[in-house]
């Protein structure tokens, strides 16, 4: 079955329908003061039937025509227009919208009689719990900025747009953060590290689920990203190990350095002369001062430079 796209339908303008309306009004006073109640009937009859073709239409609050069950077409314009009588005429809203993933739905209810006693609602934004490409449970969550491309499409291709897109985005979510690591070495993309990367990533994904149901993703960015419970002590622990181990080892090859140049110095203007023995022990006091973590005292030398 082919796909339907949407097509514009060109609405007439409502104002002179109005004004035949209100003509066919005047003409059915005239007719029962002339008590002609026929015409009178005939005329009523039919401005009742030409009222229903009235459709007023606020900027991006499309509306999508049938026949009989036949799609006509669109109306994408705003402005009082007037259509075919017959025409069923459904609001489809182009507004941009956006949630966040891990809402639930609850669809509307109706009583016997098909009075609404509850509207459609949807509760606030949970994390997800979805393992990542390490295997590590993470708690994850993202808001998705989303808007209808395509009102034919929304209308006829799927069930409902709406609950279709929040399913499709939560699916996509999971998928990704399946691919990445919480946290990786430097060179290593993961969730944490390349959060601008990973959120248009996660759009583009969110896109190719979302382009069959005439709906298009602005924006997908990642708002809530975290170990789950079971794990976030000990992870934590990891992540301050890791930092201590980077923080000494830019330590280590600043300290080697400046040694380095010390020596190199001490050797180019001949302040001092200094044998193997010396200069390994001036290595090892200025490696102790450089990368200890405490303020080191010093010991003054009132002897001989070899006592």
């Amino acid at each position: 079955m082919n796909a339907i796209h949407e097509k514009q339908f060109k609405a007439l303008s409502g104002w002179m329908p109005l004004l035949l309306i209100l003509g066919m009004i005047v003409g059915v006073v005239l007719c029962f003061a002339a008590r002609l109640p026929l015409p009178a009937v005939l005329l009523i009859g039919a401005a009742f039937i030409l009222g229903f073709g009235f459709v007023a239409i606020a900027p991006n609050d499309d509306r999508v025509l049938q026949l009989f069950g036949e799609y006509k077409g669109s109306i994408t314009e705003s402005g009082f227009f007037w259509v075919n009588p017959f025409f069923s005429k459904k609001k489809i809203s182009r507004r941009v919208r956006n949630f966040e993933t891990g809402a639930v739905t609850m669809p509307q209810k109706k009583n016997s009689s098909g009075t609404v006693v509850q509207e459609k609602t949807r509760t606030a934004g949970r994390p997800s719990k979805v393992n990542d490409k390490d295997g590590n449970p993470i708690e994850i969550s993202a808001v998705v900025v989303w808007k209808v491309g395509d009102t034919a499409e929304a209308m006829f291709e799927v069930d409902d747009y709406e609950d279709y897109v929040a399913v499709q985005s939560e699916a996509a979510l999971r998928n990704l953060a399946s691919r990445y690591a919480y946290d990786g070495a430097d060179d290593e993309e993961s969730l944490r590290g390349n959060t601008t990367q990973v959120g248009e990533e996660l759009r583009k994904d969110i896109q190719e689920r979302l382009g069959k149901a005439g709906v298009e993703a602005i924006e997908a960015r990642i708002s809530h990203l975290a170990y789950a419970a079971e794990i976030a002590a000990a992870m934590l622990q990891r992540q301050q190990a890791s930092a201590v181990v980077s923080a000494r080892t830019k330590i280590v090859e600043g300290a080697v350095g400046m040694v380095q140049m010390a020596l190199d110095e001490l050797k180019e203007q001949g302040i001092v002369e200094l044998d193997d023995e010396r200069r390994a022990a001036m290595v090892s006091n200025l490696l102790v001062v450089l990368c200890s973590d405490k303020h080191t005292q010093p010991v003054v030398n009132t002897g001989s430079l070899y006592s």
